[in-house]
């Protein structure tokens, strides 16, 4: 009797079924076309008709991936709160890790120069002209005096 569970279970996730659409679960990955702002913010007409295809589009049984697509084909590529991972949309996604590669490489580039260079400290004073050394030992002599 614990078995039939399970194979139920089972059967759904063997079957790849998809988990049902709903309009909270998509109109926060869509933007309404007409104002730019993410559709589950928006107030405009355009965002209620937008809501009223999706709704049609979850009424006619079809999953997310399905229902998004479909809103690409009506109201075209704008739509989408993230660009497609594919052709041109990709850059959208390496540019930002390719300029933090390069600010990182750069980093190190100039970690490793500067660990490099010799610390003032390091480096042996010059020894002073005759004329200073006297001076020196005249002002800290008066010094030490007071």
């Amino acid at each position: 009797m614990r078995l039939l569970p399970a194979l139920l279970v089972l059967l759904v996730f063997a079957t790849g079924a998809a988990p049902q659409a709903s309009l909270p679960d998509i109109e926060d990955e869509v933007m309404c076309v007409e104002c730019g702002t993410a559709l589950n913010i928006s107030t405009s007409t355009v965002a209620d008709q937008e809501r009223d295809f999706i709704r049609r589009q979850i009424a006619m049984g079809k999953d997310k991936r399905e229902v998004k697509d479909a809103l690409v084909d009506e109201f075209g590529p704008g739509v989408l709160a993230l660009p497609e991972e594919t052709g041109f949309n990709l850059a959208a996604y390496l540019v930002p890790v390719g300029l933090a590669l390069l600010a990182i490489g750069g980093l190190a580039v100039a970690a490793r120069r500067w660990r490099r260079q010799p610390s003032p400290a390091a480096t042996a004073p010059e020894p002073l002209a005759a004329d200073d050394e006297r001076r020196l030992d005249a002002e800290l002599a008066s010094y030490d005096r007071r």
